[in-house]
């Protein structure tokens, strides 16, 4: 007999990537391999950032944040998928769906939001250097942290709301490796126009008022470089910025492609591809683009590990 777990009234069945037992192995060892290395990389930024003073700026603030938010929303997704993978257990309760859901959107949408603030912090920074310590007070940063927290926080809660008023009386039979939002309404036998267009409405207002903060503080960015005569001053300006639009760009371009859109246009394949590459992938990405294309951090490596040196030499 299959000792294999199945799926009852009150769990959904999580079908996974794939079907083949061999490609399954080849992606649980990618996947493990990835997210050792994410919770490695982004535990050691905010390491670094916490044991260097020279860091304590609010750009490395909203960084340790990120950081924070990728390793939390990647452990939220990644240890269930590998179980999925590596074991017969595919099922999850509803209970355990719809809170792994509430977490991700949470998670996902404060991302949005530190993005943004990350953003206006350079904009700051670039065009009113001489007030930057002003208008980028600790009180400030924590305000702006405050609100994409709470914004995270609302959209997961609307979100979760609205998808657990529907029914599920036909399949519970998920085609997707997590819990998120169109794979779940693909699955209810009510009518789910009005989830549908809630749902629409706050992804919708997250990302792109999130993009439209991003892209208006980029625009003044880019015209204040312009201004500048010095082909030095404009490459430093723009290497502050480099790490964050490569970040943003990624980021943005496939929460854009798997959100904004109705089920009915929902592609198992493509968005499942996309799926992977913001769960999973990015947040291994994003310690690698703010740590490699940093020479602050790197210089703050080497003085914490010079200073690590000296600490055991006296002992």
């Amino acid at each position: 007999m299959s000792t294999c777990n199945h799926t009852n009234e009150h769990e959904f069945m999580l079908v996974g990537l794939t079907d083949s037992k061999e490609i399954q192995l080849v992606l649980s060892v990618l996947f493990l391999l990835i997210y050792i290395f994410t919770v490695l990389g982004n535990m050691g930024i905010i390491l670094i950032i916490h044991l260097d003073d020279q860091l304590h700026t609010p750009m490395y603030f909203f960084l340790t944040h990120l950081s924070f938010l990728d390793l939390s929303y990647s452990t939220v997704v990644t240890p269930k998928t590998l179980q999925n993978l590596l074991t017969c257990i595919k099922s999850i309760s509803f209970i355990g769906c719809f809170t792994q859901l509430y977490f991700f959107a949470l998670l996902a949408s404060a991302e949005c939001f530190i993005l943004s603030s990350m953003a206006y912090d350079r904009y700051v920074a670039i065009c009113n250097p001489l007030h930057y310590p002003v208008i980028m007070s600790p009180r400030r940063s924590c305000a702006l942290i405050t609100v994409s927290y709470m914004t995270g926080t609302l959209v997961a809660s609307v979100t979760v709301s609205t998808l657990s008023t529907l029914d599920f009386c036909n399949s519970t039979v998920i085609h997707h490796f997590f819990c998120d939002t169109f794979p779940i309404l693909a699955l209810s036998c009510s009518n789910t126009y009005n989830a549908e267009v809630i749902i629409f409405i706050v992804a919708g207002f997250t990302l792109l008022l999130s993009l439209i903060m991003i892209s208006s503080s980029y625009v003044s960015i880019l015209t204040t470089i312009l201004k500048i005569n010095s082909s030095s001053g404009k490459h430093k300006a723009f290497s502050t910025c480099a790490s964050h639009l490569i970040g943003v760009t990624v980021f943005y371009g496939t929460m854009n492609f798997t959100y904004l859109k109705t089920s009915k246009s929902y592609s198992l394949g493509k968005d499942q591809v996309a799926s992977v590459f913001y769960t999973i992938v990015i947040p291994m990405l994003n310690p690698l683009i703010y740590s490699l294309r940093n020479k602050e951090v790197k210089s703050a490596v080497i003085r914490v590990m010079k200073k690590r040196e000296c600490t055991q030499k006296l002992k």
